[in-house]
């Protein structure tokens, strides 16, 4: 049934939020339905090849580089120290976002970032307040503030492309930035057509680039989370994983094709997906009466498919579906699945994420340097709450002892 709702598009629609403050922080192609998503997800493919993604290798590693030196920093005479690494890990993230996908305005996207993080907290708490019907007009502090930061937020990105807009027509290059890759390939679809309409308008693009914020800096923070966790509790897991990444690697900066070969840490990734997927829930509309399976849906049915639920079924996976265990993946996703819709991490169907390729190749490329210079354990002081602000985070931290190898 998850196969057959995520699969169809026409009849089961993302359903339109409810509450319009939260349409300040969202929008773009997760937002879209229809031909417009069709769209969106046409021009926007090509920021995403696997070609285009090996020119952002370099960035990644620069602020990952940036990371570990501060956590170097912090060494006492032991040659260890006590981190909460999620802070840190968001930071790399949204930097690693920055400049990959805004180039040389790297400044300008981390304070982008800032400003999103803000409006972020501030929808949030409105969602999860009693929302009436146009009380979002009315001139509250909290109000006045997200209105603010959104306004600040789209100017500043729209000084971003203009820039980038500017540059591309005097130079005639794009610098396999995401956002050159965007304009360029939106400029294509009009040039093809003929029609300024067929490609996306500055306002798409702004909505687009604040996505590539929240999607791709929330996403892979979590992910690159709760591995370090995991792998702190489960230190047999570390040291496998630790050995392939020097068998690979040894003390070299890492690259997309060793990247490629780390059987390891993929089974590692899947299982921690499979336990903690950033996003937990899927919601889907439809509009009209529709059968799945043998159950039938009138239309304005909102239906609600829960990855934490369905991943941790000890029903699907066994008896021991709430531990840690990476080799349940090492035949593939296929194999542990026994062909079931049962792990859906990056959503499936036409509509899957389309950023998983650059998450994944951020997380690795960041655990695998973390690997060659650090092992860790949790700290005392570590307490264990997962918990949701848009995508499931550590509530209070990720306290670790970190120890220079």
């Amino acid at each position: 049934m998850v196969q057959e709702i995520l699969s169809d598009v026409k009849n089961f629609y993302k359903p339109k939020v409810e509450n319009p403050l939260v349409g300040l922080l969202v929008k773009g192609l997760v937002d879209v339905n229809g031909d417009q998503w069709a769209k969106h997800r046409k021009i926007i493919n090509p920021a995403f090849h696997v070609e285009k993604l090996k020119h952002m290798v370099p960035a990644m590693h620069v602020t990952c580089i940036e990371m570990l030196n501060k956590w170097e920093e912090m060494l006492t005479k032991e040659n260890s120290c006590e981190v909460d690494v999620w802070p840190h890990l968001q930071t790399f993230c949204s930097d690693v976002i920055s400049r990959t996908a805004f180039g040389n305005s790297f400044e300008e996207g981390r304070k982008i970032f800032q400003a999103q993080q803000e409006l972020a907290e501030l929808v949030i708490k409105a969602d999860q307040s009693f929302y009436i019907p146009g009380s979002r007009f009315l001139p509250t502090k909290a109000n006045k503030r997200m209105k603010e930061v959104d306004q600040e937020v789209r100017a500043l990105l729209r000084n971003i492309i203009d820039k980038k807009i500017n540059m591309m027509r005097s130079e005639g290059t794009h610098n396999n930035d995401l956002l050159g890759i965007l304009l360029s390939s939106s400029d294509k679809e009009n040039k093809k057509h003929g029609n300024r309409g067929s490609g996306l308008s500055i306002d798409d693009i702004i909505e687009e680039c604040k996505v590539f914020y929240l999607a791709g800096q929330e996403t892979t923070a979590d992910l690159l989370v709760w591995t370090m966790i995991l792998l702190s509790s489960y230190t047999n897991w570390q040291a496998r994983a630790r050995k392939e990444v020097l068998d690979i690697f040894g003390d070299r900066k890492p690259d997309i094709d060793g990247l490629s070969r780390l059987k390891t840490m993929n089974m590692i990734l899947n299982e921690v997906f499979r336990l903690y997927p950033p996003v937990a829930i899927i919601r889907r509309q439809v509009h009209k009466e529709v059968k799945v399976g043998n159950i039938t849906l009138p239309a304005g049915t909102h239906i609600q498919i829960n990855k934490l639920l369905i991943q941790n079924d000890p029903d699907l996976w066994g008896d021991d579906a709430k531990e840690f265990k990476p080799e349940r993946f090492s035949e593939g996703v296929v194999k542990a699945t026994m062909g079931q819709s049962t792990y859906f991490p990056f959503g499936g169907g036409p509509r899957v994420c389309i950023g998983q390729n650059y998450a994944l190749l951020e997380a690795k490329l960041a655990l695998v340097m973390i690997l060659q210079r650090f092992s860790f354990e949790l700290s005392p002081s570590y307490s264990h709450a997962p918990h949701t602000i848009i995508t499931l985070q550590p509530q209070f931290g990720a306290h670790l002892i970190m120890r220079k190898l």
